[in-house]
């Protein structure tokens, strides 16, 4: 903007042309740039072959969060010479052997190593847990953003990496469990339990609670019920949640009650021990629960 007034002002000829080589918009007369970069909005050319497709096209790959460099990597080559092949003079060649020296050193830096570790580990829970790319690059983000504030000294990387997960998740509302994220990370429950309330305090997040009606229908298919029983197991929920039965309980836990309870009115014959190793739940816990439906609402349910 300061450009173009600059050039206004000073120059009398206003012949404007566009290189299409270098995306720039100049000033024939007093050669002002007054664009960089310009975004050609003509048609793309369609390559049948993936060795046409490249040659036309226009852009690079995505810029991907879960990439180190974001996928901006930069590549320079060991041979002092330039694109025509010819030796560089003295002073480039000290040039570009500093730059070399910097890139190597910028790629062997603590937070690269960390970024590195924490992203290959990204990928393989991802893959275990079927989250959506969104929620990866989330979770890149959330990443990046706590290794700014400098809190990952002194922390495990795959603790700090799966709270993050499970807060990405919660935040997306993305329907995994605490035990989930743990098994696919290989990481202990309670130690992702403590990073997570560590994060949350640092980062000042809030995450939404499940609601039980989100792990109905994994729980149903698991043990294979009828839809009719799958139906009345959300109408069981929504009745509990309209009697403040829900409050302050584990949402996996009231799920897996509500799932055994419409089985049971229905004469399906699922037990809690086949409930409770989906659900992850103890049977225990699954009685207690399907108690406490039965005393609040147990006359309200219809098969």
């Amino acid at each position: 903007m300061i450009t173009e007034l600059v050039h206004q002002k000073s120059c009398k000829k206003n012949k404007i042309v566009t290189d299409l080589n270098t995306g720039e918009i100049a000033c024939t007369n007093c050669g002002a740039v007054l664009s960089e970069r310009v975004v050609d909005s003509g048609p793309e050319s369609l390559g049948m072959t993936g060795e046409e497709y490249q040659t036309n096209s226009r852009v690079g790959r995505k810029i991907s969060l879960k990439m180190i460099d974001m996928g901006l990597s930069t590549i320079i080559e060991a041979k002092d010479k330039d694109a025509t092949g010819k030796g560089l003079s003295n002073e480039n060649k000290r040039m570009f052997y500093r730059l070399r020296m910097w890139d190597r050193n910028s790629r062997s830096a603590s937070t690269a190593k960390s970024f590195q570790k924490a992203f290959t580990m990204l990928d393989g829970i991802s893959a275990k847990l079927g989250l959506p790319e969104p929620v990866i690059e989330q979770t890149a983000y959330l990443f990046r953003k706590i290794a700014a504030k400098k809190i990952l000294a002194g922390r495990s990387t795959a603790g700090i990496l799966c709270a993050a997960i499970y807060i990405t998740c919660r935040m997306t509302n993305t329907p995994r469990t605490l035990q989930d994220v743990a098994n696919a990370g290989n990481v202990n429950k309670k130690n992702i339990q403590r990073t997570y309330r560590f994060l949350a305090r640092e980062l000042d997040i809030t995450p939404e609670i499940y609601h039980p009606t989100e792990f109905v229908t994994r729980i149903a298919k698991a043990v294979d019920i009828s839809e009719k029983t799958e139906r009345l197991a959300f109408r069981i929920l929504d009745l509990s949640a309209r009697n403040g039965v829900l409050e302050s309980k584990n949402p996996m836990a009231m799920a897996a009650a509500a799932t055994y309870l419409a089985s049971v009115k229905n004469d399906e014959r699922i037990s809690q021990l086949k409930i409770s190793k989906v659900s992850g739940i103890s049977a225990v816990t699954i009685r207690d629960r399907t108690k406490e439906i039965l005393k609040k609402i147990g006359g309200e349910i219809n098969g």
